[in-house]
Order: C-alpha cells, then structure tokens, then sequence
C-alpha cells in the first residue's frame, strides 16, 4: 500500500513539474486568431429600408359636388384608361345644358329674323337710290327749262323738294340698314354667347363623370355609393373619391443614411426584398437621389424643420424595379414594408482582408529579433518635436528565429464589402494576418510575441 502511494506522489510529482516547464514555455506568448490575406470578388452594399410605390399614381378627386350615384369599382380593381369611376348626380347641370341648347337655338332664329330685316333694307336702299336718280334727272331739266323760262316756278320748286325727298329717303334707308346689319351682329353674338355657355355646362355635366386617366388599380376607395363629395383641397374629406395606380413602373422608395448617401448614384444596381413575401428578390436601379435630408423622428425635411435639434438624418432613395412578371405586379401592393441593397462599388479579384483584423496603432521599429525598443517610462519628446500619430493597419505574423511575432503593418484600404475589405497597399496575397480575438487585437503591440490559437479556430481565412 505504501509503495502505490509512493508512486503516485511520484508520478503527480512529475505531472506538476511537465506543466510548470509547459506554462514556463508558454508565458509570454498571446494566443491570437490569424487568417490570410486573399483575392476574391468584393462589393460595397449600402441598405434602406422603405416601401413600395408606383411610379405614377393620383388621387382622383372630386371635380362636381353632389351624391354619388354609381361607383362600379371597388379597392383592388384594374381599370383601362377612360373606364368610369364614379357617376354623380347630375340632373341640374344636365337641365342646364338642355336649357342653354333650346337658348341657343332661339337665339339663331332670331339671327335668321334679322338677316331677313338686312335683306329688306338693302332692297329699300337700292329702290331709294333708283327713285333718287330719277329725281336728280327731273331736277336738272328742270333748273335747265327755269332758266330758259319755259318752266313755272311752281313747278320748278316742286321739282327740287321731290329731289331733296329722294336724297332724306335713301339717307333714311341706308341708316336702316345698317341697323338691320348691328342687329344681326347682335344676334350672332349672342349665339356665341350661348355656344361658350353650353361649352361649360358641358363641362360640367362631364365632370359628375369620373374617368381613369390611365391603366392601373384602385389602391384606395374612400367613399361609397350614396355619399356626398365636395369639390375641395386635396386628400380633405369629401373630396378624394379614390386613388389610382400605374403598376406598371413600380418603385422602392427609401431612406438611406446620411453617412452612406455620399456613395449612391443614379444608375447604381439594387435588390429589394418585400417582408410581405419572404425568400424572393427582386432588380432594380437607382432612379432619384434625394438632396433634401429629412428628420428620422418626425419624416420632414430639415428646410420645412423650425426646431434646431441635432439628430440622424436620412435621404430619399427611389429605386425603379426591373420589368416583372404579371403576378408579380398583382403581388407588390403600395405600400408593402421594402428592403434595397445598393450596390455602390463593385470589384473583381482583389486582395481583400477581414475587417475585424484593422487597428490604429503607432508604427515602431523592430530589431533583428523581432523586438520592439524599450521606451523609458519618464522619457520626454524632444523640443519642437510632434508625437507620432497613429495609423491603420493590420499585425502580421512573422517568424524570428523560431518564434511567431505579431507585427504592425500600415494598410491602404479600398471598398468596403460585408465582411471583408479592399488591400490596396502594404501586404501581399498569402500573407497571415492577426483576425482577434478583438480584446486582445486591441491590447497588443508590435513585436510580442504570439501563438496561434488551436481551441477558438473559426475565424476568417485559414490559420
């Protein structure tokens, strides 16, 4: 019994002394997760969140007051260009253009009366003139037989008043007639009155009739038969009967960050995902760039804002989505909860590295051993001298003598994608890098010394 208790004592013995020697070995070491620097296909995607829009949709108003008599459509429907919305009443304006139509007919009588009159009173003139000339010629004979003294005075002045008869009668005639004339421009005038009259009482009867100004569905249907509309400001009550839409271009319309508004253009490709129908995508476009921010709280744009407040802003993004299929179009309603990704940038076959292995640190030297110089605690910078600022880049792994060294390098990036990021200077493909943990990329310096970690693989790249 004593010699098993021995040999335990022994073998614990040299169990602690091999872990002791092990955690010798290993203090000072930092375990770190690595992975390398690879090329791969890279894209920079900006989200927005939103909802669906047409292109083209109207609020179709009231354009007549009174009940609504007829509405053959209902919320949901397709209709073609010229189909009938809605029929309000229409009895007065109709009793309208009834009346103005016998008003116009009247008033053509009376101009057909007063050409007759003009008629007459040219013949009165001419038969003036006739009658005027016959006079002149028995007034000439007679000053000629007067003066020969063949002709009694008498006779000789009833000659003359016959004369000046015959000129008062063809003035008298020629003034009628040209009333005759201003009472038929009077009389045509009128009918031009009446003509422009029937045109707006036409008008008006037309507009107790509601069309559809294009192809589209009823969206919204805020009435129903028997109520009363008003011709009004738009979207009050009573005055919208219904609103339609032009599915036929269809649009994601979202907000984008104000820090991520800088790299979207128009033209730029997107995928929009609807909520309402999961594991579908859909194309599209840019189309608009808002240059208005609006307020994320209230939804308006900061020119129509009268508080200071400093908060997150967003902008307008319209994305146009490519043509669809038909039951796609029956599917995207107004109004549907939307998700775009904007691609802004886009490469291929790049060096790229995870973006969890960038830091800021302060480059240092090392020596032929892979050590960085001891600074003195109490060291002050020289005078005049500015302190060295810090730089991004990534820790490398480099072997010295045997031993791993995590390194400091400084890295240009590029586009950003989801994970990973564009190398555009300072490291080469292949290349291992330091991926974390994150506490302890953050603590670590240049020139310690590192182990790779067996238990926590899984980071990006291989290791």
């Amino acid at each position: 019994m004593k010699k098993i208790i021995l040999i335990a004592l022994v073998v614990l013995a040299v169990a602690g002394l091999v872990g002791f020697m092990v955690w010798k070995a290993q203090s000072g070491y930092t375990k770190v997760l690595t992975g390398k620097v690879a090329r791969q296909d890279l894209a920079t995607v900006i989200s927005g969140t939103g909802q669906i829009k047409p292109k083209t949709y109207v609020n179709v108003g009231a354009t007549a007051m009174g009940r609504i008599i007829d509405l053959p459509v209902k919320e949901g429907d397709r209709v073609k260009k010229g189909e009938v919305l809605a029929r309000v009443e229409n009895i007065q304006p109709e009793a309208n253009v009834e009346a103005q139509k016998a008003s116009i007919n009247s008033a053509k009588t009376d101009v057909s009366s007063f050409i007759a009159a003009e008629e007459t009173a040219k013949a009165n003139v001419e038969h003036a003139k006739a009658d005027l000339e016959q006079k002149q010629l028995d007034w000439t004979r007679a000053q000629e037989l007067y003066k020969l003294q063949l002709l009694a005075k008498q006779d000789y002045d009833a000659k003359k008043a016959a004369y000046d008869l015959a000129v008062a009668t063809v003035n008298q005639s020629t003034a009628a007639l040209n009333q005759s004339r201003a009472q038929t421009e009077s009389a045509r005038a009128k009918v031009n009155n009446n003509v422009a009259m029937l045109r707006y009482n036409v008008d008006a009867l037309n507009k107790t009739v509601s069309t559809a100004p294009f192809d589209g569905i009823v969206t919204n249907l805020p009435v129903r038969q028997g109520e009363t509309v008003v011709v009004g400001i738009q979207n009050a009550e009573g005055s919208t009967i219904m609103t339609l839409a032009d599915m036929s271009v269809i649009t994601a319309e979202v907000k984008v960050d104000e820090t991520d508004i800088v790299y979207v253009r128009i033209g730029q490709v997107a995928e929009i995902s609807v909520d309402a129908l999961p594991g579908r995508t859909f194309k599209g476009h840019v189309t608009l760039v808002g240059d208005q921010a609006i307020l994320r709280s209230t939804g308006i744009a900061t020119s129509q804002s009268t508080t200071g407040t400093e908060e997150a802003k967003d902008f307008k993004v319209v994305v146009t989505l490519d043509p669809v299929q038909e039951h796609d179009v029956t599917e995207l309603r107004p109004g549907l909860s939307t998700t775009a990704k904007i691609t802004t940038a886009q490469k291929p076959g790049i060096l790229t590295l995870p973006i969890q292995a960038l830091t800021n640190q302060i480059p240092v030297k090392l020596d032929a051993d892979g050590k960085a110089p001891v600074v003195k605690a109490d060291a002050t910078p020289a005078p005049g001298t500015k302190p060295q600022p810090a730089v991004q880049g990534v820790f490398t792994v480099q072997d010295f003598h045997g031993k791993l060294r995590a390194v400091f390098v400084p890295v240009k990036t590029g586009i950003t994608g989801a994970t990973d990021i564009e190398v555009l200077d300072g490291l080469q493909e292949g290349q291992e890098i330091v991926t974390g943990p994150f506490k302890t990329l953050r603590a670590l310096k240049s020139g310690a010394l590192i182990k790779r970690d067996t238990i926590k693989l899984g980071g990006p790249g291989p290791s």
